[in-house]
């Protein structure tokens, strides 16, 4: 008989794909420090990376595939950055980086003697549509339109596709994650600090979130919870006015006042810094409908609380603060 995969005492296997980069290194060590072993799939080893590093390609078989036989949980978080200009190089690039490495790794897993118990697979919560009349839960949220949708829908799709029926298969529909050696929160703090945190167009477009320690903890949450299968919003439950996030940022880390950007002042800024103003732009107002109705209770459940955090000393090496069970 299987171990109950939610209970604590039981020995678990976590295969992680990209694991070099910011949200990566953040669940190695968050699942190294509760006792896992930690097998992480990288295309070149890294120093710093202190657990068993087995080189893949992201692309075709290989000897790495052994790694999933009878593994807890796969987490692929493959795929080149949205932080660029889309043209068409790039955006075939950001979708081939994604299908490729998807689809090689449901074909190891549907090859398995022993299949992981679960799959999950980034995705994005830029998936649900420019919102910002209501909120987007799993549920009612509505899918949006364009290339970084059309991305994330062909990226689930490849998910969903492969033949892996023993395997639980799970979309991390993912926020924009604060945490203090990666994501958006250093960009921000340092707008803030030199006077250029001010409001981004009207401000009234909603800003998405998630604190480091909240998306670790909801990614144990998910594989201990087998109840719980495709698209989940991994996001703070309160979405927040630009205007407030931005705010909120000079409060903490600036002159209390900032230089306010136009929507033509950003396009010609997102141009030279070679990215998109959607990455600033797009409303998102998503909210986890299906980790709130699991039970799940964010630490961070305010952008307030997570800032706060984020400027004290760092508890762990990461980053990923005080690594504590998911469920309290």
């Amino acid at each position: 008989m299987k171990p109950d995969p939610r209970s604590s005492s039981a020995p678990r296997r976590i295969v992680i794909t990209a694991a070099n980069g910011f949200l990566g290194r953040g669940l190695v060590e968050w699942f190294s420090e509760k006792g896992d072993e930690v097998v992480a799939l990288v295309r070149r080893r890294v120093e710093g990376l202190n657990v068993k590093q087995v080189v893949w390609d992201g692309e075709n078989l290989g000897p790495w595939t052994t790694e999933l036989e009878g593994a807890t949980a796969v987490i692929n978080l493959a795929g080149r950055s949205v932080d660029c200009r889309y043209h068409e190089q790039n955006r075939r690039l950001i979708l081939e980086s994604r299908l490729r490495s998807t689809r090689v790794l449901g074909q190891a897993i549907a090859a398995c003697r022993q299949p992981p118990a679960v799959w999950l697979n980034s995705s994005s919560a830029t998936i649900y549509r420019h919102a910002e009349d209501r909120s987007m839960d799993e549920a009612a949220g509505e899918i949006g339109k364009g290339f970084s949708v059309d991305v994330c829908l062909a990226w689930e799709a490849e998910v969903m596709a492969a033949e892996t029926p023993v395997t639980r298969r799970v979309l991390l529909r993912t926020a924009m994650v604060l945490g203090r050696n990666g994501g958006v929160f250093q960009p921000f703090k340092w707008l803030a600090r030199l006077g250029l945190g001010g409001t981004l167009a009207n401000g009234r477009h909603y800003m998405s979130w998630l604190h480091e320690t909240d998306f670790a903890r909801a990614i144990d949450w998910l594989i201990r919870h087998p109840e719980l299968n495709g698209a989940v919003n991994l996001a703070a439950p309160n979405p927040i006015f630009n205007a407030e996030w931005m705010r909120l940022f000079r409060r903490r880390f600036g002159p209390g006042i900032g230089l306010p950007a136009a929507r033509w002042m950003l396009a010609v800024g997102a141009f030279f810094l070679r990215t998109e103003t959607e990455l600033l732009l797009k409303s998102r107002r998503v909210v986890p409908g299906r980790l709130l109705g699991s039970g799940f209770k964010f630490r961070f459940p305010t952008v307030e609380a997570a800032l706060e955090d984020l400027t004290k000393a760092p508890v762990s090496q990461s980053g990923t603060g005080a690594l504590t069970d998911p469920s309290k």
